[in-house]
């Protein structure tokens, strides 16, 4: 094939309507990230979706330099559109044609790419369209498939369903994915309310508990807990299987401080997706909350606990530690080990996470609370103050949640009050007054009350696990 052709035929599958011409990875920083997130997140499991999966799947696999394996993907999309969608298979299949094309091409095998895009072309004149067509089906399948890919292509992902609707008002497909993309919009990037379109999504199909979970939860932020429960417990009670169900159902119930009943639903998602990283993560975290509940009820509280604690400490370890090895890209999970093993008295242990969260891609929020986290367990665990002093310092300087700011300010004040009662001229205490003086505006006052402001707070020995 010449190159002429080569060039011609370049131009025939840029017009497709497929992955590779959605640009679903701009903006990714990791193709491993990205990977991640399409095939580990529970959401959009069922077999409805196997065929958008398996579309993804072979872009990934290309990106990967894998094009066999690529193939393969796409021959076993082709089979279930075949099986789930007998009597709209061609129009169905356009999208996983494209596919095959551009792989054909990348492979090199340009004659297989030509016969590929001559099969979407055919399919496309009976509808007056060279290329592509104006289908609310293959607009669907970018809305899906942008959905998996998430929150950089949920807006995109709202478009395809809004254009599937223009043309299609009734159809619970598209309403449902119209419904799950404004409900991930609801707070980015500007809020939205998604109720109206969760609500007509359930009225249109009553059958999708998942989106029934997406209103109970948005319900619950609403302060209409009541309706968002029952929703939820007759989701979980249609869905006993479906982890994206049960993982819904299990965050409703966090937040509303219930984690044992969290903890019970997750691991029945456990059990449909044992190497699920993030259902680990989830249920780690229930752990870590009921341990922050024995902290938050006090020292006589604990009396006569401290087994059962220990206990409670464990299981967050166990899970969280087994989330980390499936994904050790997961988002807090090092930190949050960090500050359980402080609280078990393991303190290499602690160091070691807080190292490996350190050396983590993270936001500069997550980092300002890491130094937080870090300067409490070098003031209480270590006893190591100048260390503290200096993590205090970084955060403050992050400036990222004001509130996060506020605490560590004020443990550099106290420190440099109580190192000044007992030496007026202390430089490291000079220093620190000089850093506030110059973040604030003002001098921060070495009065004779410095040793009252200085105990007039406890000292928390569990503090790098209990703050946040």
């Amino acid at each position: 094939m010449s190159d002429i052709t080569k060039d011609s035929l370049e131009s025939s599958l840029r017009q497709l309507k497929c992955h590779f011409t959605w640009n679903l990875l701009e903006g990714e920083n990791s193709l491993d990230d990205f990977e991640d997130r399409v095939c580990n997140q529970t959401e959009f499991q069922s077999s409805e979706f196997k065929a958008t999966m398996h579309n993804l799947l072979a872009y990934i696999k290309h990106h990967r330099g894998q094009n066999q394996a690529a193939l393969e993907c796409l021959g076993q999309a082709e089979q279930l559109i075949q099986r789930e969608h007998a009597d709209q298979a061609e129009i169905r299949s356009l999208v996983t044609w494209g596919n095959y094309a551009w792989v054909y091409y990348h492979m090199g095998r340009l004659s297989e790419a030509q016969a590929y895009v001559d099969k979407v072309k055919r399919v496309c004149k009976k509808f007056s369209s060279p290329y592509r067509m104006q289908s609310p089906e293959m607009d669907c399948e970018e809305g899906w498939s942008r959905l998996k890919c998430g929150r950089n292509n949920t807006e995109r992902a709202k478009v395809c369903f809004e254009k599937c609707l223009e043309k299609d008002p009734k159809n619970p497909e598209f309403t449902s994915g119209l419904a799950i993309s404004s409900y991930r919009l609801d707070k980015w990037p500007q809020p939205q309310n998604p109720t109206g379109a969760l609500r007509q999504a359930i009225w249109l199909n009553p059958d999708n508990q998942y989106v029934k979970v997406l209103l109970a939860l948005k319900l619950q932020k609403m302060n209409e807990v009541d309706e968002g429960e029952r929703l939820a417990e007759e989701a979980v009670q249609k869905a006993p299987c479906a982890p994206d169900v049960l993982r819904g159902a299990a965050m409703l119930y966090r937040k509303q401080n219930d984690p044992d009943k969290a903890i019970e639903l997750l691991q029945k998602a456990l059990e449909c997706t044992p190497n699920n990283a993030y259902l680990h993560y989830h249920i780690g975290a229930c752990y870590r909350a009921k341990v922050q509940q024995y902290h938050r009820a006090g020292e006589n509280e604990m009396n006569g606990k401290r087994e059962e604690l220990q206990e409670l400490i464990g299981q967050a370890v166990h899970y969280l530690k087994r989330a980390e090895e499936l994904n050790g890209n997961l988002a807090h999970v090092c930190s949050y080990l960090a500050c359980l093993y402080t609280q078990a008295h393991q303190y290499e242990e602690a160091e070691y996470y807080f190292q490996k969260e350190f050396s983590n891609e993270l936001t500069s929020a997550d980092r300002q609370v890491l130094h937080l986290r870090y300067g409490n367990f070098q003031r209480f665990q270590m006893k190591c103050e100048d260390r503290a002093i200096h993590h205090f310092m970084e955060g403050v300087t992050i400036n990222q949640d004001a509130k996060v700011t506020e605490k560590m300010k004020n443990k550099l004040q106290r420190i440099a009050q109580s190192r000044l009662s007992k030496n007026g001229a202390d430089p490291e205490a000079l220093h620190i007054l000089s850093f506030l003086e110059e973040l604030n505006g003002k001098r921060q006052p070495a009065d004779d009350n410095s040793k009252s402001v200085w105990v007039s707070g406890p000292i928390v020995p569990s503090a790098s696990v209990a703050e946040e």
